[in-house]
């Protein structure tokens, strides 16, 4: 069994387990989210330095708690940032490692996947990234037993991401996680107009996003019409940028959570 091994370990987060562990839990503790009335089907979260925002992202994994022994996978999405290519990559890995342990794949949904348009293997796109790397100690604090489907999406249109995405869509055992951070390097005050728009955007199921608005706009443009043809409830549960979380206020980055019912 091929496992991908942490890039990010001891510079996105904490590379000892024990620290990694305490941090997450504490981030958990502090950032309570509404309980669920009917189980999640889908998360938008944030993806840089968990110090950073990792706050934000535990407000919606802890909306999972309630119904977490139901999601037995997750499909995660998130862009590229260090591998320019086309269409969207899976790992050619059997399993992710993280500090916190071991995390495997469904290949046999891979292999599914792989029949898509513009949808293959190509391990060098998940070699580096942390876009996808930075929710797996969430998700194995708040899930019990679960695979991974890991997709990293490079110059992807809307069409070839909801392929991927309504492959799942009707699946009660499947969580849907979109990774992605919202304006970067904008002076605070900015960024909060900016980012204020972007999240009206979202809310509106708009498949229009720019770069400028979200890191991850192509895998929002393909997630968000599958989110409105299903009838999926987008709920805002926070939104904070590097400057509210410890960062300094002249170039900032944002993060919003939702999450979909």
């Amino acid at each position: 069994m091929t496992v991908r091994q942490p890039a990010v370990a001891g510079m996105f987060y904490p590379d000892n387990a024990r620290e990694l562990q305490t941090m997450v839990q504490q981030m958990l503790a502090d950032n309570p989210a509404p309980t669920l009335t009917e189980p999640a089907k889908a998360l938008i979260v944030p993806h840089a330095g968990l110090v950073f925002s990792g706050p934000v992202a535990a407000g919606a994994y802890n909306a999972l708690a309630k119904y977490a022994d139901r999601i037995n996978r997750v499909v995660l999405l998130g862009p590229s940032h260090r591998v320019p290519f086309r269409g969207i990559a899976m790992p050619q890995s059997s399993a992710f490692q993280t500090p916190l342990g071991t995390v495997n794949l469904d290949k046999a949904a891979m292999q599914g996947l792989a029949q898509l348009p513009n949808v293959g293997f190509l391990g060098q796109a998940h070699e580096l990234e942390h876009s996808l790397e930075v929710q797996l100690p969430f998700l194995q604090n708040v899930l019990t037993d679960f695979t991974l489907v890991p997709l990293v999406v490079g110059d992807a249109s809307s069409q070839d991401v909801q392929n991927v995405i309504e492959t799942f869509a009707d699946d009660p055992h499947t969580l849907i996680v979109v990774s992605t951070d919202l304006s970067h390097y904008l002076p605070y005050e900015t960024a909060q107009q900016t980012d204020k728009a972007t999240i009206a955007a979202i809310e509106n199921y708009s498949h229009k996003l720019h770069g400028e608005q979200a890191c991850g706009c192509r895998v929002l443009n393909g997630f968000l019409p599958v989110a409105k043809k299903h009838g999926w409830d987008l709920q805002l549960l926070d939104y904070r940028n590097s400057g509210d979380t410890g960062g300094n206020r002249d170039g900032v980055v944002g993060y919003a959570a939702f999450i979909a019912q």
